[in-house]
Parts: C-alpha cells; sequence; structure tokens
C-alpha cells in the first residue's frame, strides 16, 4: 500500500520536498548539538527541561487522544467515526515517533535512549514512560494497517485484531497518565506537585487532539474525494468542547488552592507566568495568548451555532490547539523551574539550533502523517470510484 505514497500532484511534492527541507536543517544542528552538546541549546542546571521535553508531553497528548474515534466506533459501534477512525489511529503513529523523538535529542547522546532499555530501571517513572510508548506505537501500526489493508481488499477486518484494538483503547489513557507521573512525583517542584496532574494531561490531550484531527479532516476533505462526513466533524467540536470546558476548570481549581492556601512554592510560578516576578517575565505574553486563545475558542465552542458552523468550528480548534501547545508544551514545563529551589530566577529561552531541532522533529512528523493519510485517502477514493 505505501506505493501510493509515490504519486500525488504537484502541490503534495512540493509538501514533502517542504518537509524534507525543514528535516534536513534540523538534522544539521542536531549534528552541531552532537558534537557540542547540550551547551547549544538555551537549557542550564536551573531549567534543565525546556522546549524539547514540552513538545514531548504535548505530543503524547495528541497520541492519546486517537482513542476518542478509536472508542466510539470499536466499543460503541458509532458509525459516525467509520471514515474518520482511520485517521485518529495514522495521526498516534507520528505523534509517538516524535515523542520518541524529542527524548532522543534531550539526553543529547543517542546511546543514553538505548541505556533506557539496557539497562532498565523499574523504579523510574521515565523508563515506564518510554515502554507504554513504544507499545503504543506497535498497537497502532498493527491495528491502522490491518484495518486499512482489509478496507482495500473489501472485507471485514480479522477478528484476530479485535483484541488488540481493545487493549489499546485501555492503552491509551495509560500512555498520557504515566507521562503526567513523571512531573507529580517531583516534591521539590511545587507547580507539578498536584493530585490532579494527571486528570489535567488526560482533559488538555481530548481536546488538543481531536480539534487537530478536525482541522487535518477537514483540509483532507478540501483538497482530495474524501469526506468524513458532517456529523463526525459535529461530534469532535463536542468532545472537543467537554474536554476544554474540563481543561480550563482543572486550571482554575490550581490557581483557587494556589492563591487560596497562600503557599509561596505553588503561586511564585503561576505569578511569574502571568505577571512575571522582579521585572522577568519572560513567558507572560505566551501565557497571556494562551488564556485569550482559550476563552476565544470556548466562546465559539460552547454556542451551538458557531459550533455547527464548520468554519468558525475550524478556527476555534485551530484556538484550542494553539492555546495548549503554549500552555502545556511550554508554560507547564518552563514554569516548573522557576523559581529555582533557592527561590533564584533564571529564565528560559529557546535558542536558534534548539527551535530548528524541534522544527526539525515535527517536519519528521508530518512527513510519516502526510505519507500515511495519503495512503488511507487514496484507498478511500478508490472506494468512491
Amino acid at each position: 500500500m505505501l506505493e501510493k505514497a509515490l504519486t500525488g500532484s504537484r502541490r503534495y511534492w512540493v509538501w514533502i520536498f517542504f518537509l524534507l527541507a525543514i528535516t534536513g536543517i534540523g538534522f544539521i544542528y542536531y549534528l552541531k548539538q552532537f558534537s557540542y552538546g547540550l551547551g547549544i541549546t538555551g537549557m542550564g542546571r536551573d531549567v534543565s527541561w525546556g522546549l524539547y521535553i514540552g513538545q514531548f508531553t504535548f505530543l503524547v497528548g495528541v497520541a492519546a487522544s486517537g482513542v476518542m474515534v478509536v472508542l466510539p466506533y470499536y466499543l460503541h459501534n458509532y458509525k459516525v467515526f467509520g471514515k474518520i477512525t482511520i485517521l485518529g489511529e495514522f495521526l498516534a503513529i507520528p505523534a509517538v515517533i516524535m515523542c520518541l523523538l524529542f527524548i532522543l535529542v534531550d539526553l543529547g547522546q543517542p546511546m543514553r535512549f538505548m541505556n533506557i532499555f539496557l539497562y532498565p530501571t523499574p523504579n523510574s517513572v521515565l523508563f515506564w514512560d518510554a515502554v507504554v510508548l513504544n507499545v503504543y506505537l506497535l498497537l497502532n501500526i498493527l491495528i491502522g494497517w490491518t484495518v486499512l489493508g482489509a478496507e482495500k481488499k473489501g472485507i471485514a477486518p480479522p477478528k484476530w485484531i479485535k483484541p488488540f484494538i481493545y487493549i489499546s483503547i485501555i492503552w491509551a489513557p495509560s500512555i498520557h497518565t504515566v507521562t503526567a507521573f513523571i512531573y507529580a512525583g517531583l516534591p521539590g517542584r511545587h507547580f507539578w506537585l498536584t493530585a490532579i496532574m494527571a486528570a489535567r494531561f488526560l482533559a488538555s490531550a481530548f481536546a488538543s487532539g481531536p480539534a487537530l484531527l478536525i482541522i487535518l479532516a477537514m483540509f483532507i476533505r478540501r483538497f482530495t474525494k474524501f469526506d468524513p462526513g458532517k456529523e463526525a466533524f459535529q461530534t469532535l467540536g463536542k468532545i472537543v468542547t467537554y474536554f476544554m470546558i474540563t481543561n480550563v476548570f482543572f486550571f482554575g481549581l490550581e490557581i483557587f488552592t494556589a492563591f487560596y492556601s497562600q503557599i509561596p512554592g505553588h503561586i511564585h510560578p503561576f505569578q511569574y507566568l502571568y505577571a512575571g516576578i522582579e521585572g522577568k517575565g519572560r513567558l507572560v505574553p505566551l501565557m497571556w495568548t494562551s488564556a485569550i486563545l482559550a476563552v476565544f475558542s470556548l466562546i465559539l465552542l460552547v454556542n451551538p451555532v458557531t459550533r455547527k458552523n464548520e468554519r468558525t468550528l475550524s478556527m476555534a480548534s485551530a484556538a484550542v490547539f494553539i492555546s495548549l501547545w503554549l500552555e502545556k508544551g511550554f508554560g507547564l514545563i518552563v514554569g516548573g523551574f522557576i523559581p529555582n529551589p533557592f527561590e533564584e530566577i533564571t529564565e528560559y529561552w529557546p535558542t536558534i539550533p534548539e527551535t530548528w531541532i524541534t522544527a526539525g522533529v515535527w517536519a519528521i512528523g508530518f512527513l510519516i502523517l502526510t505519507i500515511l493519510y495519503k495512503v488511507a485517502v487514496s484507498i478511500r477514493e478508490e472506494e468512491i470510484a
């Protein structure tokens, strides 16, 4: 089936070569990082996790969100998701691959990544995170490719694949729960030390992932003959609405707990992110942009008129995705390190090499996604013809 990715329009190949170019630039900067070390990044002693781990954290949620279409379709026989489920499964594959690549570039040397498996430490949450991510990746490759292959032949998926589908449904929330435990289990970081960290992660995941899926599916419908169906978009819109409301509610709980308790360790990260401390507030514009986009998206999503309008639904989905990317893929990670345990403020900002390496990883992800979607859409177009 991969041969279908070797044919396409001029627009398709321009996009492919654009992604390859970004990947190439990112790889050149990675070679520089490989030679010089992580000193070329903006990270240091006080902020040891930055853009790389922020992207990893955010993308784990995007990967886990595939269950939002898989569960209704396979477990509840929700036929509306019949056409879009494969897009959700194929979205999870590049998302997990990007997660693993961001861990790889953050560790500095590739062999350090292999040490996770060569010298396993079961008492480390990071070890279990690597395990659940790799298993989830294999599950989605197996399920997605098997089901698509059956559709290509015009037959029902084999019965042996169903147990793996049910396992993937259970497995999806686990990958983000384990990721949340990496942060929630650190007593020295008050910003992350909260019992609802995993719940916050899942709520944001089940909002950002379906939001991205709406955007991708609308893009596919515009440029191909494949139409996932208007009802599928509306159902996904409701899912994004409910979980975005839940995410904002959980964030409000954190704000109340921090400021009502008046515990300095819990208050200071919020102050730094949204107001700045001692004249230092490099992330303040980003965090307020995230907050404004969250409010804007909820205005469009809660109102049935704007949610049912696909143009405003796509705007709301984009606002949700960008808002959560800023809040979770940047602010949440960096905010946990500022101030440091000595109440000192060391600000962090990604360097140019760090940014290009990040762009390169995203380009690899979109390249894989493009190839998978090209195969899936081509098969669906053959069914229509």
